[in-house]
Parts: C-alpha cells; structure tokens; sequence
C-alpha cells in the first residue's frame, strides 16, 4: 500500500512522516487554501534526510517562473490540480519532476480521462471539491483503474481505508480526515492511520 499525505507543513509535520515511512509528502502552493505553505517556508526541507520519501509541490497551474524560482531543486513531484494539457505535462517533466495528474471526478465519463495522460507518473483521481472533504463516490471507485500509478483521495481514514483497499484501490491520498483543525495536522491521527495501514498490510 502507498500513502501520501496533503497539506503538511515544512517544520511541523515532515520529520514524523519521514520516521513513519510514509512515500509521499505534498506542501500545498495555492493561496485560496488554509494549507498553503509561506514560500519562505520551503528552504526549511533542505535540512531533512528524506530517505524513502519523496517531496510533491501540490500546484494549480504553476507557470514556468514559479516552478524555477521555487520548485526546482526542492521536490521531486510536481502534482497537477489544474487545466494542464498533456503537452504541459510534457513540458514540466522536461524541467526535472516527476508529475501527479489529478483528475476530477464527478460522473464515470470523468474518469477516462487519465488516458489522455499517458506522460504522468501517477494518476490522482481526486473529488471536485478543493479541498472541501468531499467523499469520493462509492459506486465509481471499482470503475477505476488498477494498479501502483493510480491513486485515490476524498474522505480517506482510518475507519473506511480497509474497505476501500478490497475495492482495488492501493494507494491513498490523505489530507483533512488527519486533521483535528482547519489546516494543521493531527499527529496522532497520522500515527494511527499508518498503524492502521499496517495491520492491515500484516
């Protein structure tokens, strides 16, 4: 099972993620959400050890001069959440990232569109809200694809991750249900999700 946890912040979150072998850490840049990271902030990765993890800029249409003045040399993945063409996807990788696609699902015909996507790394099948929480619809969750590149997020937690993994799904997004207040994570939620995760792994 892989994980990746949204919304974390540069000092407070990445060390207990890094100890708890956790694969993915997304640092949201969007100024519309209560997780957007101060750019500031970003030079404060540089101190840590990732060892088996690996840093995603969560973004909205970066241009090429947000991605060069702050990404480049400071993540891995660049993840997509806006109206990115599969040439732009191009055309970020080409600068140095792996790339997340996110893709919004409303209806089942939302989810094809991940074949237009074939240059991304990993494929986020995500709900419309922006970060409202929303649940990812039960009855379109077997309708998508399977295996390690696709990834699932909305509503994920400890008390439902068992059922949705029987469902075909094997790796996780998470970012509100670890939070006890808007915006700044839970650590002991994450503990248990991960002990979650792993007993259900053993």
């Amino acid at each position: 099972m892989k994980i990746k946890i949204c919304g974390l912040n540069p000092s407070r979150d990445v060390q207990l993620c890094i100890d708890l072998n956790i694969g993915y850490l997304g640092f949201v840049f969007y100024e519309k959400s209560p997780r957007n990271i101060n750019l500031a902030d970003i030079k404060t990765l540089s101190k840590y050890e990732k060892k088996n993890s690996f840093f995603v800029a969560v973004t909205v249409d970066p241009s090429d001069e947000f991605i060069k003045k702050n990404l480049i040399g400071n993540f891995d993945f660049i993840q997509l959440h806006g109206s990115e063409t599969n040439n732009r996807v191009t055309e970020i990788r080409n600068m140095g990232f792996k790339i997340i696609k996110a893709i919004k699902v409303k209806k089942i015909q939302d989810i094809y569109k991940y074949k237009e996507f074939d240059n991304a790394d990993i494929i986020l099948f995500d709900t419309p809200g922006m970060e409202k929480s929303l649940e990812f619809p039960k009855n379109l969750i077997t309708k998508l694809p399977v295996g390690s590149r696709y990834a699932l997020a909305g509503s994920i937690s400890e008390h439902n991750v068992e059922n949705i993994r029987k469902l075909g799904v094997n790796f996780f997004d998470l970012s509100s249900s670890l939070e006890n207040q808007l915006g700044y994570k839970d650590h002991q939620k994450i503990k248990s999700f991960i002990d979650k995760v792993n007993d259900i792994k053993n």
